[in-house]
């Protein structure tokens, strides 16, 4: 499950999910990526269980199994932090994934 979560899009799409459902076309907004690659995330996470695919006719909804899930990944860059900010890149990238991901 780590290794499936330690991609950066797959954590773009946990934390647009993080709000609630939403469709392919909003996530590959959000993650910038195309629909083929998002499709691609989204069933690594779906075979793990962590989201869940609702249908409303062509539409295909995504949203997570356990939302709480948002709120972890973000917990877990206090580890990192501590472990890993010894390089100033990786100070700023925490800081900007820390006010990215903190809900307001």
């Amino acid at each position: 499950m780590l290794h499936v979560l330690g991609h950066a899009q797959r954590i773009r799409i946990v934390e647009a999910l993080r709000d609630g459902e939403q469709d392919v076309n909003h996530l590959m907004n959000a993650v910038g990526c195309s629909h083929s690659r998002v499709s691609q995330h989204l069933a690594k996470l779906r075979g793990l269980r962590l989201v869940r695919m609702r249908r409303e006719g062509r539409h295909v909804f995504y949203r997570l199994t356990s939302p709480a899930l948002a709120g972890w990944l973000v917990d877990g860059l206090d580890f990192v932090e501590s472990e890993f900010a010894d390089t100033e890149q990786v100070r700023d990238s925490l800081r900007i994934a820390r006010e990215t991901w903190r809900p307001e």
